[in-house]
């Protein structure tokens, strides 16, 4: 019986010898970073991560390595388990905006899969039924459709008014507190709502006229002011009253007067008010004027008819308002 003798290639045994130096050269490259990323660069001592001031430390001297790191954690603070697993969440922040404060699942109207694809036929009948039930069960009584129907009358408003996300919050829970008050029967949905955004505006220091709300709103304005004042009552409310000087920066802004103008539209204003002669008249019609005259003082162009466009009042209130404000100027000596 003849015997085998096994011979290797030598192409072979050198791409394995070529391999192994690889493996090697990389090994000792990661020992060498390793250890350069554990040592100090001053004094060669042992470098410890400090995650709550976000800075590298060396343990020996106190060199600071690096600073500024990203915190990837969370951005509260527990300082016990039990405290850690009721701050602990998963999803975006619960809203009130939202009848059920964003805790349900929202399925995508558009029939495609998570690479863009459109879907088959079959499965777009199957997403049509989970998106049917889907609605059934997020509003599971006339309670929830109500405020469902609410919040996004709110959420519209909001958004013609160009109000910020803060007013939405009030007013979604100004009007959650009168639903559960049961102060809703023998009123509308929109009355309500709008009755809502507008507290809430004000209550906010971003307050818009009654007539800038009945434009945007689904009832008429002696609806809105009824039901604002019921509810203001009801749930008593801590509206002030509107100040003058809140509706300039909006006013100047679409006018585009300068920091100047605005400046003395609120000095005209305050001199109003020490004389008195904002008693009675309406906030509106009082920015509208201060502002109108501030453009005249500054020397910068502007009408009467463009500030009547953007406060929507009359030109007639304008002048009358106007003369009384540079009244109360001279009276107090200062034109």
């Amino acid at each position: 019986m003849s015997e085998r003798i096994w011979t290797r290639n030598p192409g072979a045994q050198e791409q394995e010898r070529n391999t192994q130096n690889g493996r090697q050269e990389a090994e000792t490259e990661q020992e060498e970073t390793k250890g350069d990323t554990l040592q100090c660069p001053e004094c060669g001592g042992h470098v410890v991560t400090d995650d709550e001031h976000g800075e590298t430390v060396c343990n020996d001297c106190g060199l600071v390595v690096t600073a500024d790191s990203v915190d990837r954690g969370p951005e509260w603070r527990a300082f016990d388990a039990r405290e850690k697993d009721e701050k602990s969440r998963v999803g975006a922040p619960t809203t009130n905006t939202m009848h059920d404060k964003g805790l349900s699942t929202n399925i995508d109207w558009r029939d495609r899969d998570a690479y863009g694809n459109s879907l088959g036929a079959r499965q777009r009948q199957k997403m049509q039924r989970l998106r049917k039930w889907n609605e059934r069960f997020r509003t599971r009584d006339s309670k929830e459709r109500n405020l469902k129907q609410a919040l996004g009358e709110i959420d519209r408003m909001a958004s013609a008014l160009g109000l910020p996300e803060n007013v939405r919050e009030t007013a979604s829970v100004i009007y959650r507190r009168a639903l559960d008050d049961d102060l809703l029967p023998g009123r509308s949905i929109e009355g309500v709502a709008t009755s809502c955004t507008y507290a809430a505006a004000r209550m906010a220091g971003v307050p818009r006229s009654l007539d800038e709300i009945a434009e945007v709103s689904r009832v008429e304005k002696s609806e809105v002011a009824r039901t604002y004042r019921y509810i203001a009552r009801e749930l008593s409310l801590e509206v002030k009253p509107a100040d003058p000087e809140q509706y300039v920066p909006r006013f100047a802004s679409e006018l585009g007067l300068s920091d100047e103008s605005k400046m003395r539209a609120r000095q005209l204003l305050k001199n109003a008010k020490e004389k008195g002669v904002h008693s009675g008249k309406s906030p509106v019609g009082l920015a509208a004027a201060a502002v109108y005259a501030a453009a005249l003082l500054t020397n910068e162009k502007t009408t009467q008819a463009a500030v009547s466009d953007v406060a929507d009042i009359s030109e007639v209130t304008i002048r009358n308002r106007y003369h009384e404000l540079l009244e109360a100027e001279e009276n107090l000596g200062l034109v």
